[in-house]
Order: C-alpha cells, then sequence, then structure tokens
C-alpha cells in the first residue's frame, strides 16, 4: 500500500464529515437558490402596480415574463460546461453578482422595450444556476445522501416564492421612497442580496472536498474516494473529446427533459401567474393580502417537499412519488377553476397545486442524478434543465395569451394540459435496476470499497478529477 494512501480501516468519523459538508455546503446552495427565484419571480407581484403605470396588459406581461427563458435556455449548457473547468466559486460567484445587478437595474426602467432588454439580460445572467448547483453538490454529497441534499437546497424555492410574497406585497403598499414608485423598490431591494452573496462566495467557497480547509487530510480524501467509488461502480461509455456532447442528443435524456419541460410549465405558471389568481378569488385583497394570502400555497408545498424527499430517500419510490405529485397538482388545478368564486375552496387548490409542483422537484432531480453517469451529468443535467426553462418560456406566454384581463384563471388550463401529459410520460420511465435506491438507514454511510481505498495518490487524483 503506498504511503501516502488512507489505511482501510482509519478511524475516520464519517457522520461527522457529512455533518460538516452539510453545516457548509448547504447553506451556501440554499442562499444562492433562493435570491436567485426571489429576483426570477419578483415581477409577479411588481406587475400589480407596474402595468398600470408602463401600460402592460396580461399578454403582454406573460411575454416580458416569458422572453426570460430565450437566453437562459441557450447558455445553460455552456455554463454547466464552464463551471466544470474553472470551478464553482469563481462561476457561481459571477452568476450571483451580475444577476443581481441586472435585477437592480431593472428597478430603473421606463418603457416596455426596456423591460424587455433587462429580462433577456436577466437571463443571460442567471443561466446555469441551478444545474450548477445540482452537479456541485454531487462533487460533495454521496448517492444515499444527495436526495436529501438537492431537497435542502430545492427547499430555497417555495421559501423564495413565501418571502418574496410577503415581501412583494409589503414593498408595494409602503416603499415609495426618493420619488420613485413602489414597484421599482420591489427590483432595487431583492436584487441587493445576490451581489452580496457573490462576493462572499469568490472569497470563501471551496470548490470540491479536496480543496475545503475546514476538513483534514483524511477526511477528504475519504469523501472524493467514496463518491469516485460510486460513480465508479456504473456502467461508462468511452471517453473522447465529444462524449460531454452526446448528451445533447442522448434519448433518455431528451425524454427526460421532455418531462420537465412539462412540469416547468406549471412551476412558473404558478410563480408568475399566483398574485394574479389570489387576487381574482378576491378582488378585495390589498396588495399585502395578495402577498400574505399568496404565501400560503408556498409554505405548505416547503413542508410537503420535506416530507416527500426524505421518505423517496428512505424507500426509494421516488418515480411513484413524482407521479402522486403531478396528479395532486393536476387536482389542484381542477379546484380552482370549479370553486373560482370561493376564496376558500380556490385557495386550497392552489394549495394543492403547489404542493404537486414543488413536491416533485428534489424528488425528479435525484432519480436524474442517479440515472446519469458522470460524464453525462455535466452536460445533461443542464440539458435536461434547459427543457424545463423551455417550459418556462411556454408556460407564461401561452397563460398569458389564454387569460384575459378580467380571467387569469381560464389561462391555468395551459400548466393543467402540461401536467397531464408529464403524468403519461412518466409512466413509461422504466428505471435500470443498477440505478434503482435501495431503502438504507439514513444513519448508515457506506465503506469505500478497500480497491479504492488502496489506491495510490496519483490515481485517486485522477478519480477525482474524472467527478
Amino acid at each position: 500500500m503506498a504511503t501516502n494512501s488512507v489505511p482501510a480501516k482509519m478511524a475516520i468519523d464519517r457522520k461527522a464529515v457529512i455533518r460538516k459538508v452539510r453545516r457548509t455546503i448547504l447553506p451556501i446552495a440554499f442562499l444562492l437558490y433562493m435570491f436567485n427565484y426571489m429576483d426570477r419571480s419578483s415581477i409577479s407581484y411588481a406587475q400589480l402596480t407596474m402595468g398600470k403605470e408602463l401600460g402592460i396588459d396580461v399578454a403582454t406581461y406573460g411575454a416580458v415574463a416569458a422572453i426570460f427563458f430565450i437566453a437562459y435556455v441557450l447558455l445553460e449548457v455552456p455554463s454547466n460546461m464552464i463551471l466544470a473547468k474553472v470551478g464553482a466559486r469563481l462561476w457561481l460567484a459571477r452568476i450571483a453578482i451580475t444577476w443581481g445587478l441586472v435585477t437592480i437595474a431593472t428597478g430603473f426602467v421606463h418603457s416596455v422595450t426596456q423591460l424587455y432588454i433587462a429580462r433577456v439580460l436577466l437571463g443571460i445572467a442567471e443561466a446555469g444556476l441551478f444545474p450548477g448547483l445540482i452537479l456541485f453538490l454531487t462533487y460533495w454529497f454521496m448517492n444515499h445522501d444527495r436526495g436529501r441534499a438537492i431537497g435542502a437546497m430545492a427547499l430555497a424555492m417555495p421559501v423564495a416564492l413565501i418571502l418574496g410574497s410577503i415581501s412583494g406585497g409589503l414593498i408595494l403598499d409602503h416603499a415609495d421612497w426618493f420619488g420613485l414608485s413602489s414597484w421599482r423598490w420591489v427590483f432595487i431591494l431583492q436584487g441587493m442580496p445576490p451581489v452580496l452573496l457573490g462576493i462572499w462566495i469568490l472569497l470563501t467557497l471551496a470548490d470540491r472536498p479536496s480543496k475545503a480547509k475546514w476538513l483534514s487530510a483524511d477526511e477528504s480524501r475519504w469523501l472524493e474516494d467514496s463518491i469516485a467509488t460510486e460513480y465508479a461502480a456504473m456502467p461508462e461509455e468511452k471517453h473522447d473529446n465529444a462524449s460531454e456532447l452526446r448528451a445533447l442528443r442522448n434519448p433518455k435524456i431528451l425524454y427526460l427533459g421532455l418531462i420537465n419541460a412539462l412540469v416547468g410549465v406549471a412551476a412558473y405558471g404558478m410563480a408568475f401567474f399566483l398574485p394574479m389568481v389570489v387576487k381574482q378569488l378576491n378582488p378585495a385583497y390589498s396588495t399585502t393580502n395578495i402577498g400574505l394570502y399568496g404565501a400560503i400555497p408556498y409554505v405548505c408545498g416547503a413542508v410537503v417537499m420535506l416530507l416527500l424527499v426524505r421518505y423517496a430517500d428512505i424507500t426509494g419510490r421516488r418515480k411513484l412519488i413524482v407521479l402522486a405529485c403531478f396528479a395532486t397538482a393536476i387536482l389542484g388545478l381542477i379546484m380552482t377553476a370549479v370553486f373560482r368564486d370561493s376564496p376558500l375552496l380556490g385557495m386550497i387548490g392552489l394549495i394543492l397545486l403547489a404542493c404537486g409542483v414543488i413536491g416533485n422537484i428534489p424528488v425528479y432531480w435525484a432519480l436524474i442524478s442517479e440515472i446519469l453517469t458522470k460524464r453525462q451529468a455535466v452536460v445533461g443535467i443542464a440539458v435536461i434543465n434547459s427543457l424545463a426553462s423551455a417550459g418556462g418560456f411556454f408556460g407564461p406566454f401561452l397563460i398569458g395569451k389564454l387569460a384575459t384581463p378580467g380571467d387569469t384563471i381560464v389561462g391555468m388550463t395551459v400548466p393543467m394540459v402540461a401536467l397531464i401529459l408529464a403524468f403519461a410520460l412518466l409512466l413509461f420511465v422504466k428505471v435500470p435496476a443498477h440505478t434503482r435506491t435501495k431503502p438504507m438507514s439514513t444513519e448508515r454511510f457506506p465503506e469505500p470499497e478497500r480497491g479504492m481505498t488502496d489506491l495510490s495518490s496519483d490515481t485517486r487524483k485522477s478519480a477525482a478529477e474524472q467527478l
């Protein structure tokens, strides 16, 4: 055995290592995704008063919300490839700082044309964050723990929508400083935190375990070896310079991406139009009340997400859980449409919609991260997320076209049809036997295989670099 390798039976507190990783890495991923989603969807509350000032009707608003995704979709894959080459610290910091600055600048637009330009620039700035974070987590978490790690990060989505909903309503009713309209302050105030967060990431983040000063050499070596062992056990295609790009035409990836695109129609339709739906359920609501009541579905969705991701990791029944989520969201949309004249029953429908749409996210991504090989993951995750973002374009655009000034709920037929199609497509997804998550105790962490712990330092370094 090489003198600089890790002894097979070295006394490493593996649970302590995992706890360190969770405490250090997950808060960064959580905050990035939270502020990202707040900035992306802040326009949904700004529109409640911005539309009148800039002369934006519901159809134009749908187009403004949708245009964000054009550059976002096109740049997802290149962004993830750059992150894999230059490292997460530099690239995630760049994304956060630039999107924060663009969001602040959006608060100073004075025409619809300028708003369109700002949304396109925001899509360019934000492109690659979510798939980059998913890829980043694969560098730090083993397979049996990755689902909960993704779930902890994905929890930022409902939290962002909760905070954005509450703060958006309050800002619209109370912020009119320095002669600027209140809707402008929605963008300005929500654009500042990611700039500060990006600077902090640039100064402190470690790209992977081997660069983490808060892990000992033995701890980082054990963690990287364990993750490399899991990937080594997966079937892998022969590598050449174009192997990563094969994911762009991999039928399995495209099929999973199509399902994600259909879910994206519902997710972004909910994020961009829920304030208008709440207002339609009870036109007497003030903007503050719309923000408070609009937060309720997201609170319920966050709770369901936490419960489902843990259940999915323990049982391995991820496909069944995602199917149940789709069915719940469909039921919620039907209830909202049928009981549009009842604020209580209509709100219950929105709660079911949010539970289904939000609850499936980490479970579906954990399933995807198991199916893809390590080389497919770099591009494949970005491709699948790009297709979800394509749903983010078509969803708001079609909802805006179908909705009328007095009836936003009729436009929600679009996400209902999309979810029905996603449910049908997922029924035909077959998870290969070697990728199925096995039920296991959450208190046990597998030992690296002896063959991995006995590797020479050069071989270990090569294996880690392939991740």
